[in-house]
């Protein structure tokens, strides 16, 4: 089994087509959004059947928080933005996944949501490389 990989766990498809993988923390999976308006980071916690946080163990509650904590410090320090938004809202993919994303006063759709804003404008590769050596080193 690959390393971080969970016995009877699969990514959500809609994840795995709108986002691209980062890195393999303690439980879960972050993942970086194709959608280069924003800095925008993913965690997906590894457990097979997780739609809601309370669906976890305590134990892995705790882990979420510490991981979402870490993940969003890194993301502020790198992107020097305004406010981080994190959310797990899951009405479309059920999978259980928190976004993650640094907003600043200018940015496209300051101040409403991020979700349903225009249309998507991927990375390029190497600007999608560059993003995610920057937050790996942050970490």
């Amino acid at each position: 089994m690959l390393p971080g990989l969970k016995a009877g766990f699969t990514l959500d498809a809609r994840l795995e087509a709108d986002s691209e993988q980062l890195m393999w923390l303690g439980l879960c999976e972050l993942r970086v959004m194709n959608d280069r308006r924003w800095p925008w980071l993913v965690l997906v916690p590894q457990r097979p059947g997780a739609e809601e946080i309370h669906d976890m163990t305590p134990l892995d509650q705790a882990m979420l928080t510490f991981e979402t904590n870490m993940v969003a410090q890194a993301l502020k320090k790198v992107s020097g933005c305004t406010k981080i938004n994190t959310g797990a809202l899951g009405n479309i993919v059920r999978q259980l996944h928190i976004h993650i994303v640094a907003r600043s006063e200018g940015d496209p759709g300051w101040p409403g949501p991020v979700w349903g804003y225009g249309l998507r404008e991927p990375y390029q590769r190497s600007d999608l490389r560059r993003f995610a050596e920057t937050i790996r080193a942050a970490l």
